[in-house]
């Protein structure tokens, strides 16, 4: 069985509903999933300022552990279309990881929100592809694989990059129900490829 890790960055909590879903399409599909949090680098004072929620109790992951997977589905807000400072973080603490090439093979994928339809939900992922190059990880994207990223009737955050919400810019828009869809059907496809990659 292979174990993959869902690791995600949430601020006002958008990404962990986002997590519920994608853990569920994993577990669907045969996988070992364990969920994590990265650690925050904001203040209690200024969250409170934000206005955000308490933090989920989600252990909060060390970049040593990351060589116990066998595959990685990271999820987390943009900032200004790329990824946020937190998640900046957390790979800039993987330099160890990379020297020894310990990732290099394993696959991973990214899920997100944007606080509107044009908020770089594919620029943080494009964004994100040096770090992946450089750790020799391979990264599995959703592609046009659901149906609901092509429904222009409504809006639907996701792309053939990953699953993904739009959460308006006060934070008001939860997931709906078709993008929670979309993101149960990426983490079902990425555990299919991720069990193909662990038996070669």
């Amino acid at each position: 069985m292979v174990r993959i890790f869902v690791i995600t960055y949430s601020t006002y909590g958008h990404i962990n509903t986002l997590a519920k879903s994608v853990v569920k399409g994993l577990e669907k599909a045969g996988a070992q999933v364990s969920r994590f949090q990265i650690a925050e680098t904001l203040s209690d004072e200024v969250l409170a300022k934000m206005y955000a929620p308490p933090k989920e109790d989600i252990p909060i992951i060390s970049p040593a552990q990351l060589p116990e997977a066998d595959g990685f589905l990271f999820g987390f807000p943009t900032r200004y279309g790329t990824v946020p400072a937190q998640f900046k973080a957390f790979l800039d603490a993987t330099g160890g990881l990379w020297q020894k090439q310990a990732l290099a093979g394993k696959p991973a994928g990214f899920f997100f929100s944007t606080g509107s339809q044009h908020g770089g939900q594919e620029t943080t992922v494009l964004t994100s592809l040096p770090v992946m190059a450089h750790h020799g990880l391979i990264y599995v994207p959703l592609g046009y694989s659901h149906p609901n990223l092509f429904d222009n009737n409504e809006v639907v955050g996701g792309s053939a990059w990953g699953a993904g919400t739009v959460a308006n810019s006060d934070g008001s828009r939860q997931p709906s129900a078709k993008e929670l869809e979309i993101a149960e059907s990426q983490g079902e496809g990425f555990a299919k490829i991720a069990k193909k990659l662990a038996a070669n």
